[in-house]
């Protein structure tokens, strides 16, 4: 029977499509197929948030070592449980409990492929018939990816510019209702750079209470606050409503690469017990690819034994970058911004188009920025907030500051005359 005549049962999921449409990859696949190949200067990468392959924000010599020590052991060779290493549980529980009120349980601690799964863990839990999840605008665009795909209707409230990017919680309140699920909190902020008071986060968790959703509290940036207000973890809060919090290596240690992050539980009300959510992560984890034991192996020693001083290093170049940025931004008369970044590495800048000929949107000026000076960074659309732009600066200040030169004549170049 030839192949013309046979009637195949099978068919490409449309959702996938539309899911990873959402993503800040496909902005950037955009972005960077617009390259022009003839430029001899160096690509300088300022749209995506994994500065490791700068010699300035190479990771720690303990935790290289460490990985080392775990592959010549060989103790972590096997399988290893759904939920994680007991050991690299117990030590995520003591890292994290050095800020929290109560001491952490290695039952509390679920390990992941980063933070990446540890997302699609928490999306896939809660996702039900009819349910909603409230995430914030502009945000980080895979939660969005993972409830499309999830069939988990999304509300988006707004933050807030003028207040630091605030969480509006009078919107936040208009928008739940019976059926919401959970909010997402990404503190320090990614895209805004932002890092939430303590009394916001008060505020923010008696809402939810309230309001009768838990807190899925993204802190992939956490401890990288480099401005005037401190890093507060939402887990603080756990015992007014339920918090999940997502954590990893990827971005205080700078190895993205190494996949590994983690699902902490803040309940000590036992409400997650009691509705069966903590009961649905295990079954679905036990479902799901496991982390890396190598990388799981050398947690504790990464953990335990990293000097203070290697993040010290990383929060002063992340500080003086950040100047940096906001010394030569504030100089470019089409583009203003709220406020200047308190932490994780990114800068959320607006453009004013009316300033701009031949230019209509953020993702042009993006794909026209790629095209004639070789730098790449974010639109605005990819994380909600059209005709803005997300600049990272965790690059070498070299690259950073013939970036910003070159973003600067690129706007002189386009700016209409009188």
């Amino acid at each position: 029977m030839g192949e013309e005549s046979t009637m195949w049962n099978f068919e490409g999921d449309k959702h996938l499509n539309k899911a990873s449409a959402c993503t800040i990859r496909s902005f950037l696949t955009t972005v960077k197929e617009n390259l022009n190949q003839n430029d001899d200067r160096p690509v300088i990468p300022l749209g995506h948030g994994d500065p490791s392959g700068f010699p300035s924000f190479r990771t720690a010599q303990v935790a290289e070592d460490a990985v080392v020590d775990a592959v010549r052991s060989a103790k972590f060779n096997s399988y290893s449980s759904s939920l994680g290493i007991i050991n690299a549980r117990r030590a995520i529980a003591e890292y994290l409990s050095h800020d929290h009120p109560y001491d952490i349980s290695p039952e509390d601690v679920f390990v992941t492929v980063g933070a990446r799964q540890a997302i699609d863990v928490l999306i896939t839990v809660l996702a039900r018939p009819g349910a909603n999840i409230l995430l914030p605008r502009p945000g980080y665009p895979l939660y969005e990816a993972r409830a499309v795909f999830s069939h988990l209707e999304i509300r988006h409230f707004d933050l807030l510019p003028e207040k630091a990017w605030e969480v509006d919680l009078n919107g936040l309140e208009t928008l739940a209702d019976d059926r919401t699920v959970a909010m997402v909190l990404v503190n320090p902020g990614n895209p805004c750079g932002n890092v939430y008071t303590h009394e916001h986060l008060q505020k923010i968790a008696e809402t939810a209470k309230k309001l009768g959703f838990l807190i899925i509290s993204d802190e992939a940036y956490g401890y990288l606050a480099f401005g005037s207000t401190p890093f507060v973890p939402m887990a603080r809060f756990g015992s007014i409503v339920p918090v999940f919090t997502i954590g990893s290596l990827s971005k205080r240690w700078m190895v993205p690469g190494w996949r590994i992050g983690w699902v902490l539980t803040s309940d000590p009300n036992g409400i997650l017990q009691k509705h069966k959510i903590t009961e649905c992560i295990k079954s679905y984890i036990d479902i799901s690819a496991d982390p890396s034991t190598i990388i799981q192996g050398a947690l504790p020693q990464i953990l335990k034994k990293t000097p203070e001083s290697f993040h010290s290093k990383t929060l002063n170049l992340l500080r003086e970058a950040a100047d940096m940025c906001h010394a030569r931004l504030k100089k470019i008369p089409c583009i203003t911004y709220p406020s200047r970044p308190q932490g994780s590495m990114f800068f959320m800048v607006k453009l004013n188009l009316l300033l701009l000929k031949d230019i209509n949107d953020d993702v042009e000026f993006c794909i026209k920025l790629a095209r004639e000076e070789s730098v790449i960074a974010l639109p605005g659309a990819a994380v909600g907030l059209k005709n803005w732009l997300r600049i990272t600066f965790a690059v070498e200040l070299s690259s950073l500051e013939d970036g910003l030169e070159r973003i600067t004549a690129f706007t002189l170049r386009h700016a209409k005359t009188e």
